[in-house]
């Protein structure tokens, strides 16, 4: 009988850790709803004790979340575990998530304690957070560093603390695949106690080796691997959700392993958090990159075209890429409307669909047919932070001999205010004006535009990384104009700025 592998999903934690692509509450609850959807095991919600955001972002995840136990992460301190368990207490199936370092390297220099009183932190608090919450897991925090003796004597400790799952992370991503092998191989025959717990491994991509550390620590005997969808997280990313589930998939006839995913939403949740930071996904990214069925090369098109399986050995639809047949025009009513969008796995209040048929009869007027990745992106655009700064209208006077001149005119908090400034382009002149019509101290950090479908009247989505007081912040912008996608693009992350210090 295959082995059930659990997914452990830490996108809206460690990968959100990844510069530029924060997520505030409504961003969050957006991409833990389509975590459920995936049909992930456990959605590991945030650091509770980080901030009052992450605080409340637990929280509300906790309370969204039916389908799937929700995780909050703590180090081995009182203080953390007890705002875990608060921001999980109404959690269906609660876990708090704890962790300390066990590698000689971490212990004397980072956290200054003597192995044996990191075994006695590990003897109280585990039992501590056992007591406030049934499902404890412990991680020792740079396992693939550590004294493998001392490395099983934690986690026996641990185990026998209340522990149900023990985690082996490849913090700094070191471990060759042979080596997670032996380790994960080693603590299955060296921790007496080691079947009354869960193997997990939570690998890093620093050498680029993730996913197949992962997958090797797998094939020695760990029954939950923790990753991330596209692979993001601190410096070089985590292992990609979306490749350890489609590898095991693949080549089940390898590795005699399942998952509850439904792959069928892999590719709606890449592109969905993408979209949400404003990172693209590039390319040549197995899996849910745009090469990943394309065949340039005339051997291979030859192939594919007698059969598929020679050159592709999965299917664009198994990861839910499905030809678009039904087309939304300007003359489809709100019923066809709302059906599509449920059918698209939407499910949104009454409030906001009627915003959104609005915004889909204005594209109508711009656009003869709407596709499903119009529809996609159009509901994936629309913010639910406040618009405190909302476009009017915008003039533009730009060409080869002259220096472009922008006349934008916004609403700021119902007041109509018109500014006038002068660039190198449009769109820097247009950012100018804007920043002349408000107070905070912009820094324009990276812009990126793309192309949500084909076609000359295509939808273009600009994501914009926007650095002001130290922080920074992603803003995105969607429309059939350019010029008017990086305007919206723009003013969402001034109003984000804006909601966070109303918030602060």
């Amino acid at each position: 009988m295959s082995q059930q592998i659990k997914i452990f999903d830490t996108t809206l934690r460690d990968g959100e850790q990844s510069p530029g692509c924060s997520m505030n509450l409504n961003e969050k609850l957006k991409m833990a709803r389509q975590l459920e959807r995936l049909r992930v095991d456990i959605i590991e919600a945030g650091f509770a004790i980080a901030s009052p955001g992450d605080f409340e972002s637990v929280a509300a995840i906790a309370q969204t979340i039916k389908d799937c136990t929700v995780a909050s992460l703590s180090r081995l301190v009182k203080k953390d575990i007890d705002a875990s368990a608060e921001a999980l207490k109404n959690a269906v199936s609660p876990r708090i998530h704890t962790f300390i370092a066990t590698s000689d390297l971490h212990m004397r220099y980072k956290l200054k304690m003597k192995p044996e009183d990191v075994l006695s932190q590990i003897d109280e608090l585990v039992t501590y957070a056992r007591n406030l919450c049934p499902d404890v897991e412990f991680s020792a925090e740079d396992a693939s560093r550590s004294d493998r003796d001392f490395l099983c004597r934690a986690l026996e400790r641990a185990i026998r603390a209340g522990a149900s799952t023990v985690n082996i992370p490849d913090t700094v991503g070191y471990a060759t695949p042979e080596e997670m092998f032996d380790l994960i191989s080693y603590i299955k025959n060296n921790v007496p106690n080691i079947d009354k717990a869960t193997i997990s491994v939570h690998n890093h991509n620093d050498l680029g080796l993730g996913v197949a550390t992962s997958l090797a620590s797998i094939k020695a005997g760990a029954t939950q691997v923790e990753c991330t969808l596209n692979g993001i997280g601190e410096r070089a990313g985590n292992a990609a959700l979306e490749e350890i589930v489609m590898a095991l998939k693949t080549r089940r006839d390898f590795f005699d392993c399942t998952t509850r995913i439904d792959t069928t939403q892999i590719y709606r949740s890449c592109t969905r958090l993408a979209r949400i930071i404003g990172q693209d996904i590039p390319n040549n990214k197995a899996i849910v990159g745009a090469n990943a069925f394309l065949h340039e090369s005339g051997i291979h098109q030859h192939g594919v075209l007698a059969k598929r399986e020679t050159y592709e050995i999965m299917t664009p639809e198994s990861i839910g890429i499905v030809k678009n047949n039904i087309v939304l025009g300007k003359h489809s009513g709100r019923h066809a409307f709302e059906d599509r969008l449920v059918s698209l796995g939407y499910q949104l209040p009454e409030e906001a669909i009627a915003k959104l048929f609005e915004k889909f009869k204005v594209l109508c007027d711009r656009k003869k047919d709407v596709s499903d990745y119009d529809l996609e992106a159009l509901v994936e655009s629309t913010s639910h932070t406040p618009e405190h700064y909302k476009l009017d209208r915008f003039v533009i006077n730009s060409g080869n001999t002259i220096r472009a001149t922008a006349i934008v005119r916004l609403q700021i908090d119902g007041r109509e205010v018109e500014d006038v400034a002068i660039g190198d382009g449009p769109i820097f002149a247009c950012y100018k004006a804007i920043e002349k019509m408000s107070p905070l101290n912009l820094k324009l950090e990276d812009y990126s535009i793309r192309s949500v479908t084909e076609g000359e009247d295509a939808l273009g989505q600009v994501s914009v990384k926007v650095t002001c007081n130290g922080k920074t912040l992603t803003g995105r912008g969607l429309s059939t104009d350019i010029l008017e996608s990086s305007i919206l693009a723009y003013l969402h992350a001034i109003n984000k700025f804006i909601s966070l210090e109303k918030q602060a």
